[in-house]
């Protein structure tokens, strides 16, 4: 009886474990015996349960994100061979360099009231992109010159100075405008109707005053020596609004507020 029972209970044991053993068939036809409910072993580390990510959660990439690259509104643009220079090593202008003792000045071999305006006077305009000596100084005070002796010959040129104004005030250099402004300073004060002239070509010529209008210098309590030396570009900009105002007739305010909307008249202080 015992010798039954212990061959029913082997017999069990027998059956159970074979139904524990599931075979698996692979991709290859090979029979795998697999555990039933066993799972891949872990270690004494791995035994923590794995916390889950809430949803929409992203992660974090480690690689920096770069901004948009800079517009280069201040950015100074190379200089090009300017037609004046070309006409001076050529010799083609009745000028010389005079030493005084005031300093330098040019020595005109003719009368500056018999130069053909329409011709030498925007070559000198097309000399305000000169930085290097002696072709600077020639064309600057050339302009000068010829601005306080061209009388009425000052204002039939006006649509010939356009271009070269622009073109000076487009390198954004600082030096150049400032240059440039003193010259327009003087160019609307020259002769009368040259201010109301300018008008239908402030397009042109202010969009790069708006962009350099905020620039000054914030010196705190030291001493800024470029106000006394007319250097501050800011100032300079402010100073040259205001005289295309005074000498630009009824339309030159709502021009001007049109191209630099942060301008104020001084025509209502």
């Amino acid at each position: 009886m015992r010798l039954g029972l212990s061959a029913v209970g082997g017999g069990r044991v027998a059956f159970w474990s074979a139904f524990c053993l599931l075979s698996v068939v692979d991709a290859g036809g090979e029979m795998v015996a697999e555990k039933a409910g066993s799972s891949p072993s872990k270690t004494a580390g791995d035994r923590s349960p794995r916390q889950q990510e809430p949803l929409g959660h992203v992660k974090k990439s480690k690689q920096q994100v770069r901004g948009p690259p800079l517009a280069g509104a201040f950015k100074e643009r190379p200089t090009k061979p300017t037609a004046f220079r070309k006409f001076y090593e050529r010799g083609d202008f009745p000028i010389a360099l005079e030493h005084d003792t005031k300093g330098n000045k040019i020595n005109w071999k003719v009368e500056i009231e018999k130069l053909d305006y329409h011709y030498y006077l925007p070559l000198f305009f097309d000399g305000l992109c000169e930085m290097t000596f002696p072709y600077d100084f020639f064309a600057r005070q050339g302009i000068h010159d010829m601005l306080e002796h061209g009388g009425n010959k000052i204002l039939p040129v006006i649509p010939e100075l356009i271009i070269p104004i622009k073109n000076a005030l487009s390198l954004r250099n600082r030096q150049v405008i400032c240059v440039t402004l003193k010259v327009l300073q003087h160019l609307v004060v020259s002769a009368d109707m040259v201010g109301e002239a300018l008008v239908p070509y402030y397009r042109q010529i202010l969009p790069v005053l708006n962009i350099f209008k905020n620039m000054n210098v914030n010196s705190g309590d030291g001493i800024d020596y470029s106000q006394q030396k007319r250097e501050n570009i800011g100032d300079l900009i402010q100073e040259t609004l205001e005289a295309f105002e005074r000498c630009g007739g009824e339309t030159a305010s709502i021009n001007i507020k049109y191209m630099i909307p942060t301008y104020q008249s001084c025509m209502l202080k």
